[in-house]
């Protein structure tokens, strides 16, 4: 038992980092997403991929969404095609998603997530951290006071226990 509270603790210490607070990606249609348009909300970042055994989780990202973005919380998609399982284009992306999954959240240009061409706010959450997308789908919850909540890997579907626990004490 005091083990566990131990690990507990140490987690919550690693867990809550600070996050860049105005990195910018380039949205899917052109423009700008700040994460600083969302100071004060929860926001899920999720690297994404079009052609990847867990793209069905697009669903669950929607629905997650759609659940919950009336209380404040945002789903941004990070297309990119670091393990090779991504479409051609943003363009083609764009399409895709919304055509299979009527995706209407925020959705990033193809983006680097991992590596030395990675994203700046993937950069700053391996440095601060530790962590780094080890596949497509894997999940980065910032709180609304900008800090890294919880990590999740592939596996964990948007919906699960452990994320919506996790985004529900940080809603509106």
């Amino acid at each position: 038992m005091k083990m566990r509270w131990v690990l507990a603790l140490l987690l919550s210490v690693t867990m809550a980092q600070a996050a860049p607070r105005d990195v910018v990606f380039t949205n899917i249609d052109g423009g700008e997403h700040r994460l600083s348009q969302w100071a004060g909300q929860p926001v899920l970042v999720v690297n994404t991929a079009s052609q990847c055994g867990y793209t069905g989780q697009y669903s669950g990202l929607q629905a997650l969404y759609d659940r919950y973005r009336a209380r404040g919380l945002v789903v941004l998609a990070v297309p990119s095609d670091d393990f090779n399982q991504e479409l051609g284009s943003a363009d083609e992306v764009k399409e895709f998603c919304e055509v299979t999954f009527g995706l209407d959240l925020p959705m990033t240009d193809i983006t680097a997530v991992r590596g030395t061409k990675a994203h700046p706010f993937y950069r700053a959450v391996k440095a601060e951290t530790g962590f780094e997308p080890g596949w497509n789908f894997n999940k980065i919850l910032i709180g609304p006071d900008g800090r890294v909540v919880g990590t999740w890997g592939a596996p964990v579907k948007p919906e699960s226990a452990a994320i919506v626990g996790a985004i529900e004490p940080l809603l509106n």
